[in-house]
C-alpha cells in the first residue's frame, strides 16, 4: 500500500499542477475534481497503511514536489495534451492496480477493495479526459511516463 499511497500523493500534485496551466475552465475543473479524488484515495491508503502496521513513503514531498512540477509542464502545452498526460496516466495506473491486484494475499479483503474502487475512479478519469478532447501522446513521451512511474514503485517500495 505505500507504493499506492505514493502514487497518489503524485497523481493529485500532477493534477492540480495540470489545473494552473488549464485554458478552458472545464478542463480545469475537470483536473481539480479528478485531483480531489485522488486525495480520497491517498486517505485510504494512509489509512490502510496504518491499520496495515506501515509507514508511509520518507519521499512523500518529493513525489508531490516532483508531480507538481511535471503537471506544469503538461498544463503547459495546452488542454488537449495535458488531457492525454491525464488518460495516459490513469492507463498506467490502471495497469500498476490490476498487477498489484493480483498479488494480494487471498484473505485481505480490504486491501482489493480499496484498490478495486480506486480502479474503476482512474478508469473514470481516463475515460473523461479522453472524451473531454485528450489527444494520444507519442510513444516517448508514454515510455518516459512509465519510467518514471517504474522509479516511483521501486523506491517507494522501500524509502
Amino acid at each position: 500500500m505505500r507504493v499506492n499511497h505514493a502514487g497518489e500523493i503524485a497523481a493529485q500534485a500532477l493534477y492540480v499542477g495540470q489545473a494552473i496551466g488549464a485554458r478552458r475552465p472545464e478542463t480545469r475543473a475537470h483536473l481539480l475534481d479528478a485531483a480531489r479524488e485522488e486525495r480520497d484515495h491517498l486517505d485510504w491508503c494512509r489509512k490502510r497503511l496504518d491499520e496495515l502496521g506501515h509507514r508511509p513513503s520518507v519521499l512523500g514531498p518529493f513525489w508531490y514536489a516532483g508531480s507538481f512540477c511535471i503537471g506544469l509542464a503538461a498544463g503547459s502545452f495546452g488542454d488537449a495534451i495535458s488531457l492525454g498526460f491525464v488518460s495516459e496516466t490513469e492507463r498506467q495506473v490502471e495497469a500498476h492496480i490490476q498487477d498489484h491486484l493480483g498479488r494480494l494475499p487471498a484473505d485481505d479483503a480490504k486491501s482489493r477493495a480499496i484498490l478495486e474502487t480506486m480502479a474503476a475512479d482512474e478508469t473514470h478519469h481516463g475515460t473523461t479526459a479522453r472524451l473531454a478532447g485528450g489527444v494520444p501522446l507519442p510513444f516517448a513521451i508514454r515510455r518516459l511516463m512509465s519510467v518514471g512511474g517504474e522509479i516511483l514503485r521501486r523506491t517507494a517500495y522501500f524509502l
